[in-house]
């Protein structure tokens, strides 16, 4: 695995766009080619700010700092400008589509990620499309219903995973991908991610959690824990079993971990 940074955020300082009260408050994060990050934190720490201002959510604004995104100013981007880069958000409320089947939906995606004039072959997405759907052992009828109209958590969660699939991005935010989901459901959607994750070593993932139970299935190199919208601890996995033992109350008042002397964490820890 490359030791390259994907995605490299210094001091970085946010807010809702609409409001003057900061939410980061100078988070410092690296992620390379390949490795699994884990963010926990309690309930309003900035988790979710976090991977909207990183996707280029409207309604969050960057005050300070800065993200590098394969060396490049990701702030400067626009947010479909950040997806065609690469970067992938999987939301926490998927939103519904009424009207527009999934398949629609990800052609015209996949259509706004080529460069130039290059058009999109519709047979060669319906066989790219049926593939991905087998992969993630989703029926092909899946296909053509409307986006997220009417879905369970589960079904809405599934569709998050098949537009990874369908988009490969190199960096996917994940935020609260776990959140309602029974446990059936999450161990389809996290088998889901661990297939993307082998059939691609280089893609990167950022999983933005409460609970340690997503991390039983989708394992991560690193876990950080964010408490008043910074980053207060970096480890390896046991964090997280340690936080589902303890909770954040021992972290709350914590000082800042500088993920710069945390680079020699084992990712076997």
């Amino acid at each position: 695995m490359s030791d390259a940074h994907i995605l490299k955020i210094e001091s970085l300082e946010a807010k809702v766009a609409a409001e003057s009260l900061d939410i980061l408050n100078g988070v410092n994060l690296e992620i390379g080619k390949g490795e699994v990050h884990a963010i926990m934190g309690p309930n309003g720490s900035g988790k979710s700010t976090l991977a909207k201002v990183l996707a280029g959510h409207p309604g969050y604004v960057a005050t300070a700092g800065r993200v590098l995104f394969k060396g490049q100013n990701l702030l400067e981007l626009d947010a479909d400008e950040r997806s065609r880069a690469g970067i992938f958000l999987a939301f926490q409320y998927p939103v519904e589509i009424p009207g527009v089947s999934i398949a629609n939906f990800l052609r015209t995606a996949l259509q706004a990620h080529l460069t130039g004039e290059e058009e999109l072959d519709i047979f060669e997405f319906s066989d790219m499309l049926t593939e991905r759907m087998s992969m993630l052992e989703m029926d092909i009828s899946f296909a053509e219903r409307h986006v997220n109209d009417g879905f369970s958590g589960g079904e809405k969660k599934r569709n998050e995973i098949l537009q990874m699939a369908v988009l490969k991005p190199t960096l996917a935010v994940m935020d609260e991908t776990d959140s309602g989901l029974d446990i059936d459901a999450l161990k389809i959607v996290a088998n889901g991610v661990n297939k993307l994750t082998e059939e691609d070593p280089e893609m990167s993932i950022l999983l933005i959690t409460h609970y340690q139970r997503l991390l039983n299935y989708i394992k991560p190199d690193f876990v950080h824990v964010m408490v008043d919208g910074r980053l207060v601890r970096s480890g390896g996995a046991e964090i997280a079993l340690e936080l589902e033992e303890d909770g954040y109350k021992n972290w709350k008042d914590s000082e800042l971990v500088s993920l710069s002397n945390e680079s020699d964490i084992s990712k076997t820890a």
